[in-house]
């Protein structure tokens, strides 16, 4: 079975163990992480909305973004994935939420954010953590390492 499909079935049976929905906030991966949960039988048991928030524009007015942080942090920064995360979980009601922003390919990149950078963020209805990574590979595999990263994170959050 492909790992993307694993580690969201994991998700799910946590998930319903703790009677909890999980909601995603994307700009990156474009819904990948929504499509990986969904792709699970059952999965409206557990997840209760995507935003793929790909402009910046969108991500104020979706998820309560300030859109002063763009110009002060950029939208690949651990700022934005955090208020994207708190964003989410407060339009869609989840307990659990995850965030990506990033940097996939080909071009976009800077020296301080180059092409594979990712921020990720998640939450738990309480707490926010976040990581910024570098992926290698193409467009496609950037966004797949996050998609992987995101539902990993999701688990080791305290779905476990």
């Amino acid at each position: 079975m492909d790992p993307i499909t694993v580690l969201s079935t994991r998700l799910g049976e946590h998930l319903r163990r703790f009677n909890a929905q999980v909601t995603t906030a994307e700009s990156c991966t474009g819904g990948g992480i929504a499509e990986a949960i969904t792709r699970v039988p059952g999965s409206s048991a557990w997840f209760e909305a995507g935003y793929v928030t790909y402009s910046n524009a969108q991500k104020t007015r979706q998820l309560g973004v300030p859109e002063s942080l763009f110009a002060q942090v950029g939208a690949v920064s651990q700022e934005v994935v955090e208020a994207m995360a708190r964003g989410a979980q407060t339009a869609s009601g989840a307990r659990f939420a995850v965030a990506v922003s990033g940097v996939a390919g080909p071009d976009g990149g800077s020296p301080a954010k180059p092409v594979g950078t990712v921020w990720l963020a998640w939450a738990d209805g309480i707490h926010v953590c976040s990581e910024r990574r570098h992926f290698d590979g193409d467009r496609e595999a950037v966004r797949r390492q996050t998609v992987i990263a995101a539902l990993d994170g999701l688990l080791q959050l305290g779905a476990e």
